[in-house]
């Protein structure tokens, strides 16, 4: 039987790869749903056409409009911000891959959840805003929630269902991004074009901008401590600009479990989209160390990417404080990308919104989404 997917976030990086790892597995899956943001309409269409969905879902009604005109008959077009929860709460589906870049994931991720299906979890943002919540949800409902970064795929496979009193600490491993040997100095001349260089992974523009402030671990790192019931203390970064070894895990009797491979974001989605299986990778070349040489490590520069720190900090101080991070970033690396501000002002003003935002310590989806939008106009105020 063909298990019926619904894709949210499809014209996105994560989108398109896990897109190409279906056309690789054509009678595995039925793709029932897709969402999208609406930025780009001609690429929705032609996997419309192509996988005909049941429902598709778009934020911008502009697009909406565009993709009524176009689409085949029978398909049901969607608008609005919350057209992806809708789309999710309408389709009967085995898996739900959570692809949609920031907040707008949190709701159809938690929706999913509630409706007790698989959840492919490439969004690092709703179990930054919400883990607790969220592992609450899956505890109650038995979903499955599937790790797709490569990190916590990573982690994942190395843990293999051991307990945590076995785990010494968990290590994500980060390439260190286009920045990794400026100095601050020169990290004040950054421009818009250099941070979009990343040395190891092809991804959207707001993960890349992440990636290079070293945020992106920051948000692995919250994310990592409600996917694998792991203190923020005992969660390491290390440095590894290959981008081999993709994460570890260190037990207790210091024996340490890394998953190793070339850098194909392919390669996780397939093995959440075929778990509990593995099915055999068609046309994508194997790790050959001896033509890579040599794997290097190294601490991150928590100085030169305060990004990093912050996101330690955030957790630590609980409640909605990582909500009120993840936010206040979004709004940074947005103005960052319109040539609003300066690449150092990113960490600046998640700082800064971080110290006036009010601390709320629950963990109702109220609470997170009033913290939500009070970061976000905060962080606004420092970009005008």
């Amino acid at each position: 039987m063909k298990r019926r997917i619904i894709l949210l976030g499809s014209t996105g990086s994560i989108g398109q790869n896990c897109l190409d790892v279906i056309r690789a597995n054509r009678g595995r899956f039925d793709v029932v749903g897709l969402a999208a943001g609406g930025k780009n309409v001609k690429r929705l269409s032609a996997q419309i056409k192509e996988f005909r969905p049941k429902i598709v879902s778009v934020a911008d009604i502009g697009a909406y409009k565009n993709l009524k005109k176009e689409a085949p008959a029978g398909i049901r077009i969607i608008a609005g911000m919350g057209a992806a929860a809708e789309t999710v709460e309408s389709l009967k589906a085995d898996v739900v891959v959570s692809a949609i870049v920031g907040a707008a994931g949190l709701l159809p991720t938690l929706c999913a959840i509630k409706k007790s299906i698989r959840v492919g979890i490439a969004n690092k943002e709703p179990f930054v805003m919400a883990g607790r919540l969220m592992m609450s949800a899956q505890k109650k409902y038995g979903s499955d929630v599937i790790p797709i970064d490569s990190e916590h795929s990573a982690l994942w496979q190395c843990l293999n269902g051991e307990p945590v009193r076995r785990v010494k600490k968990l290590v994500l491993t980060a390439s260190g991004g286009p920045f990794l040997n400026k100095t601050k100095d020169q990290l004040k001349r950054v421009t818009l074009a250099q941070a979009l260089r990343h040395p190891s992974w092809k991804m959207g523009k707001k993960i890349t901008i992440d990636s290079s402030t070293l945020m992106n671990k920051g948000l692995e790192v919250i994310e990592a401590r409600w996917l694998f019931n792991i203190p923020a203390e005992k969660i390491e970064v290390m440095i590894h600009p290959q981008s081999i070894v993709h994460s570890m895990v260190e037990f207790v009797d210091t024996s340490v479990i890394a998953q190793l491979g070339l850098p194909d974001m392919r390669v996780p989605i397939a093995y959440a989209l075929s778990y509990p299986d593995r099915w055999q990778a068609k046309g994508r070349a194997s790790l050959d160390l001896v033509s890579i040489g040599k794997l290097e490590f190294l601490r991150p520069d928590m100085g030169k990417f305060p990004c990093l720190g912050l996101a330690y900090e955030a957790i630590a101080k609980g409640g909605t404080m990582p909500a009120a991070l993840n936010s206040a970033n979004e709004v940074a690396v947005d103005a960052f990308l319109e040539n609003r501000i300066r690449y150092l002002d990113i960490p600046k003003i998640i700082r800064k919104t971080m110290e006036q935002v009010s601390k709320d310590p629950a963990s109702a989806l109220k609470s997170i989404m009033n913290t939500d939008r009070q970061a976000r106009e905060i962080a606004r105020s420092f970009c005008a």
